[in-house]
């Protein structure tokens, strides 16, 4: 190749890598899918610690019990406060998303809790209604079938 062809190749070649390489931002969509999906991964490791880390200071958590109207922690300290203790009462307990949808800063989960009763396998269907505020868990409020 002539040398006077070299020096605009190389330009060209730079700009196009630099273009397909620029972060491309998240849609709202995505960053609440991203932010469901990693708090839903640090709840089924049982870590609290992480949880934290994916809630925002006011979050909210509105739990399925007791009956009938479940109870409302606020704060994160209170929320993770909640979720350790929960997770030392239930060391099995885990939640496989059945379907997970997603609308802005909203998303509604569909879900399948197991755990073992009694020495044997037990589960109930649920649904989570979350709100996520700049890539955070901001509420999450839960209900059951049944």
């Amino acid at each position: 190749m002539p040398r006077s062809r070299i020096l605009p190749t190389i330009v060209v070649t730079c700009a196009l890598l630099a273009f397909l390489s620029a972060e491309v931002p998240m849609t709202s969509d995505q960053s609440t899918r991203a932010a469901i999906d990693k708090f839903n991964d640090a709840f089924n490791r049982h870590d609290a610690d992480a949880l934290a880390n994916f809630l925002t200071d006011d979050t909210v958590f509105e739990d399925t019990s007791p009956a009938p109207d479940g109870r409302r922690i606020e704060g994160k300290t209170a929320v993770v406060e909640f979720w350790r203790a929960w997770f030392a009462r239930n060391t099995d307990a885990h939640f496989d998303a059945e379907d997970v949808i997603v609308s802005g800063d909203r998303a509604t989960v569909l879900w399948v809790y197991r755990k073992q009763r009694s020495g044997q396998p037990w589960h109930i269907r649920g649904v989570d209604i979350f709100t996520v505020r700049d890539g955070k868990v901001a509420a999450k409020l839960a209900y059951v079938k049944g």
